[in-house]
């Protein structure tokens, strides 16, 4: 410890009277206002020295480990030699530093001082002075962190986030670390010792000035030279100097490209014209193709309609395809132009983004820069061809696929280009299809026969029953009015019920002639004897009668002769019809021969 002592009367030792300290001690022969003016003396030569603030201090000394300061106090205070490190050339004595006083005396009666504290209080006040004089600071980039830059300011650690580094996004800072860069302070936040600083504000003020002078001047159809500072997929931001511009994808290139970094890359420059312009919003539009000719300007003379052309697909849509010839030259293939089938309804089942492919102009204005393409005029049209009447005249034999079912019919492909419709009355003879999907379904084979042919309008009318007999003409001579067949209710209405009569068909009793002979009505299911009232070949229809099978007993028994002479034809049918309906074998649409023999029969008995 080092205390000194300022004492302005100092006798000769053999000079002391030491009479004069007799029993009252050191100092006690004294009078009051002796004592008082030397305590006024030696206080004279001290400072006043308040704990926590910042004093200036001069370098008395020098050890090993230690800085020996005088703050003018009664005593000199130490402070640690590390926190000297920073001093070039070593601390040398006489030199003055800012200290901090922590401690007037700490236990040993040592005064505790630091130079840390006090540069950590002088640099908050300084920042404070900047943030609130607005200055501006030079600072050292240290390291970076994430979403920014640490710096060195006036020995405190600072925040500079990336968006405040500079008008532009950053992609790299670590090119910053280790350099030194004008900030201001923007924020403080003494609770969590936090400090943000930004250089963006800096620059932001030259900017606006630059912008205004180039918003001033801008006009439609100028070009400039500018920086790519953002890009995202449907374009990109060009910086013009302070202003930016929007650069649409589509005006990036005459040829089709999925995303600008295709052909561009960010932080390049570009030259690009001024499109458009918005005052009142301050937006720009520009472009990058309009630089250069129209791809269609150079179409070679020889492209017209009827020619064949090569290229490439680069968009599919659900109407068609887009081919490209080169950059910025594109002709559409509609779907129905793809293939002569009538079938083909999605053009991405057909081809495919980056097939080759060779086609044929079908429409061309070069004025309107379209084009209208073909793939199926490469190969010949199927209903022009020379045995076309004779291949699908009237009567001939086909096997088709179901392509299409509608309430009225199905539509079937023969072969690719040449379609014909069924209608579904012409699907059964015996059997009433209310909708084809009963009969057949989408993918299937069929078996069909021409009914017309119209080459001129391209249409076919098919039919599938037409490839057997008409079972009718026999059922003519078998269900005659008045016969009497086994048949079975397979269902029933408000109106009456569909019976199931011998040979798969099909006949209809009125709910009048459903009523047995107890008084009950005939239900779904029940196997019974039904009288013919009305046979129609033409109409394919039976109406039918239990109730007549017994209510005409009396008048039969009455006239036992009319029994007798009971029709020939009635009576065959009653022996080929079996007694109950469980036992009766329907017969198919194959079955037509042996129909045939069984009328062949009935005619040789007649």
């Amino acid at each position: 410890m080092y205390n000194r002592v300022n004492i302005m009367l100092t006798p000769k030792p053999e000079d002391f009277n030491w009479d004069l300290v007799g029993d009252k001690g050191f100092g006690g022969g004294y009078t009051a206002a002796e004592k008082e003016k030397i305590a006024s003396l030696y206080e004279g030569t001290l400072s006043e020295v308040t704990e926590k603030q910042v004093l200036s201090g001069t370098v008395v000394g020098v050890t090993e480990r230690d800085v020996i300061i005088n703050i003018g106090f009664k005593s000199d205070g130490l402070i640690p030699l590390s926190e000297f490190r920073d001093v070039e050339g070593g601390v040398k004595v006489g030199e003055v530093y800012d200290v901090f006083v922590e401690d007037q005396e700490n236990s040993s009666g040592q005064l505790v001082l630091s130079r840390r504290k006090a540069r950590i209080v002088k640099a908050w006040e300084n920042i404070q002075g900047a943030l609130d004089s607005d200055v501006i600071i030079e600072a050292l980039v240290k390291r970076r962190t994430k979403g920014g830059l640490i710096v060195d300011l006036f020995g405190v650690e600072a925040f500079l986030p990336g968006s405040q580094i500079d008008v532009k996004p950053i992609r790299d800072f670590d090119i910053f670390v280790g350099k030194k860069m004008e900030v201001k302070v923007v924020k403080i936040n003494y609770t969590n010792d936090n400090v943000v600083v930004s250089h963006k504000v800096l620059i932001e003020k030259d900017i606006e000035k630059q912008k205004a002078v180039i918003l001033n001047n801008l006009e439609k159809g100028q070009v400039l030279e500018g920086v790519i500072k953002n890009m995202t997929n449907f374009g990109v931001f060009i910086d013009l100097g302070g202003v930016d511009g929007l650069l649409h994808i589509t005006d990036i290139s005459w040829g089709r490209i999925s995303h600008p970094q295709e052909v561009l890359s960010l932080d390049q420059k570009v030259q690009v014209v001024v499109l458009d312009f918005d005052e009142e919003k301050k937006r720009i539009s520009l472009g990058m193709k309009q630089l250069t000719s129209h791809p269609w300007d150079a179409l070679p003379a020889d492209v017209t309609v009827g020619s064949k052309i090569k290229g490439k697909i680069v968009n599919v849509a659900d109407y068609g395809a887009f081919l490209e010839l080169h950059p910025g030259v594109e002709g559409l293939i509609h779907v129905s132009e793809m293939s002569w089938s009538q079938h083909l309804r999605n053009p991405q089942d057909f081809i495919k983004v980056g097939d080759e492919l060779e086609t044929v102009v079908l429409t061309l204005d070069r004025d309107e820069r379209k084009m209208s393409l073909g793939i199926k005029q490469l190969t010949e049209d199927p209903w022009t061809k020379a045995d076309a009447i004779s291949k699908y005249a009237v009567g001939t034999k086909h096997t088709g696929l179901v392509r299409n079912l509608t309430n009225f019919g199905l539509f079937i492909e023969l072969e690719e280009g040449i379609d014909g419709l069924v209608h579904v009355s012409d699907l059964s003879w015996t059997k009433k299809i209310k909708h084809p999907s009963e009969f057949v379904k989408v993918g299937d084979k069929l078996d069909v026969i021409v009914l017309e042919l119209d080459v001129e309008n391209r249409r076919l009318a098919l039919g599938h029953k037409q490839l057997e007999e008409n079972p009718w003409n026999t059922f003519e001579t078998i269900f005659t009015p008045g016969s009497v067949h086994t048949a079975t209710l397979i269902s029933k209405n408000d109106k009456g019920a569909v019976l199931e009569l011998p040979y798969g068909i099909e006949g209809f009793a009125m709910n009048k002639h459903l009523v047995k002979a107890d008084g009950s009505n005939a239900e779904q299911g029940e196997a019974l004897d039904f009288k013919v009232l009305e046979f129609s070949k033409d109409d394919k229809r039976i109406v039918l009668s239990h109730t007549k099978t017994f209510s005409e007993v009396a008048e039969d028994a009455a006239a036992p002769d009319a029994k007798k002479k009971k029709p020939a034809a009635a009576k065959a049918a009653k022996a080929a019809a079996p007694a109950k309906a469980k036992d009766v074998e329907k017969s198919t649409l194959g079955d037509i021969e042996a129909l045939s023999n069984l009328k062949d029969s009935m005619d040789g008995k007649k």
